[in-house]
């Protein structure tokens, strides 16, 4: 701490590089060793999450297009409403009073079986769910405005054929880019649920080692999450030209 600002940030960029993350001075571990411990809890809430996000949300979001104006359009729209609106330590202490106080269906909290992933799960879920269907809605419904969607129908194809071969590639572009930002909000809801439910991943170990000013476990967990959100905007990068063929000539 002695040297100037400079050189302690080359000395911490060296230690980076060589994989030394520095020692937790709350349990005397190895920083790294200690959110790879947690990161597979972590992953077995938020990997659900985002399959049931896709799952619901963008089925969801593609009919309610698909059938605007109807009563399962406006269905969608409203629940959508009611999903990206109610905030996540809301939403899971609500479940919690629900399912865990009132009914006593689920346990409230702890790591111990399947039944503990349910209520966290669920937190996490709803709320990208909504998301998804009223971005997808969005998405489907500026496609199929499109000239060459009345081209496709003036040919006579059949309106299936027009669907899955014409608008939802074109419709899944802005759709991966938002999964892609949604994959850093999956790490942040997390802290958020992990803390409600007690569940031990690495939401959990920030908000611990943050209390305990732990940094060299905090610096750890902030590279990692970065790491994870460069990996994932790549992988959606990559995606546009698989979705895209008029990007890869670019």
């Amino acid at each position: 701490l002695n040297d100037p600002l400079w050189q302690q940030y080359l000395a911490y960029l060296q230690q980076i590089l060589s994989f030394d993350f520095g020692v937790s001075m709350r349990d005397q571990s190895p920083a790294i060793e200690l959110v790879l411990e947690r990161i597979p809890a972590t992953l077995a809430l938020t990997v659900p999450a985002l399959i049931l996000k896709l799952a619901i949300g963008i089925p969801a979001g593609v009919y309610a297009a698909l059938h605007r104006q109807s009563v399962a359009d406006r269905g969608v729209i409203m629940l959508s409403i009611f999903g990206f609106t109610i905030p996540s330590f809301v939403l899971g202490l609500v479940l919690v009073l629900v399912f865990a106080v009132k009914l006593d269906w689920l346990p409230s909290g702890g790591q111990d079986s399947w039944r503990h992933a349910i209520l966290p799960i669920a937190t996490l879920s709803i709320g990208g769910i909504g998301i998804l269907a009223r971005f997808s809605r969005s998405a489907m419904i500026e496609v199929l405005g499109q000239p060459y969607i009345r081209t496709a129908m003036a040919k006579g194809l059949p309106w299936r054929e027009v669907v899955w071969r014409h608008a939802l590639p074109n419709a899944a572009v802005p759709i991966v880019t938002l999964i892609g930002f949604m994959l850093g909000a999956l790490i942040a809801g997390a802290v958020v649920v992990e803390s409600i439910f007690s569940w031990p991943g690495i939401g959990r170990l920030i908000v611990v080692s943050v209390a305990n000013r732990d940094l060299a476990v905090v610096q750890c967990l902030l590279l990692v999450i970065a790491a994870s959100m460069v990996v994932a905007n790549l992988l959606v990068d990559f995606s546009y030209g698989l979705l895209d063929p008029r990007l890869r000539a670019k």
